[in-house]
């Protein structure tokens, strides 16, 4: 059994070909020469971070389906500061078009050191942004924006950290580790 950790970088689709873009983008195949490996669950196209790839159909049903309620870890920084309250709604579930959502633990993290990213956020001096930590346990398209803009506080930045047991660590943007 192969399992790798990938350092996704921003503006990099979670697949091994572009099908149907008239330009070119970044895909897996640009980071990863490993026959055989499929990604296990997604991560969207602007956001960053840890992507597990196996050659394990088990491993990769575990990972990816929310079935089995697999904890995944995000750093999120998103506009404004939230309150209590909205920390809380988090933490409760929150209402989306598709339904309300499982709860999530979150807590307030003090910024991280990252690597830049290209291009960089929107920076607004009038406007203070705030990083959290969110785990949830289900994976609905594009949830954790959703998530934050539903409390009020839209999502500038998504780094998934963690999955299950396996975190990003020091791993630079488009390298890779066997596990």
């Amino acid at each position: 059994m192969t399992l790798i950790l990938f350092n996704k970088p921003y503006d990099v689709l979670s697949q091994f070909t572009d099908r149907g873009s008239p330009t070119t983008r970044a895909t897996l195949s640009d980071f990863i020469e490993m026959p055989g490996v499929y990604p296990a669950g997604r991560l969207d196209r602007d956001s960053e971070g840890l992507l597990l790839l196996t050659d394990d159909g088990r491993l990769q049903a575990r990972i990816a389906d929310p079935k089995f309620k697999l904890p995944k870890t995000y750093w999120v920084q998103v506009e404004g500061v939230p309150d209590a309250a909205a920390l809380a709604a988090l933490r409760t579930g929150v209402m989306l078009k598709d339904g309300m959502t499982r709860p999530a633990e979150v807590e307030p993290l003090d910024a991280p050191k990252m690597w830049p990213r290209t291009p960089p956020i929107r920076y607004r001096a009038s406007i203070p942004d705030t990083w959290i930590a969110l785990t949830i346990r289900e994976g609905r398209n594009r949830q954790v924006r959703r998530m934050t803009a539903a409390i009020g506080h839209p999502t500038l930045r998504l780094i998934r950290w963690r999955v299950g047991d396996w975190s990003l660590g020091d791993l630079a943007p488009g390298a890779w580790r066997a596990a």
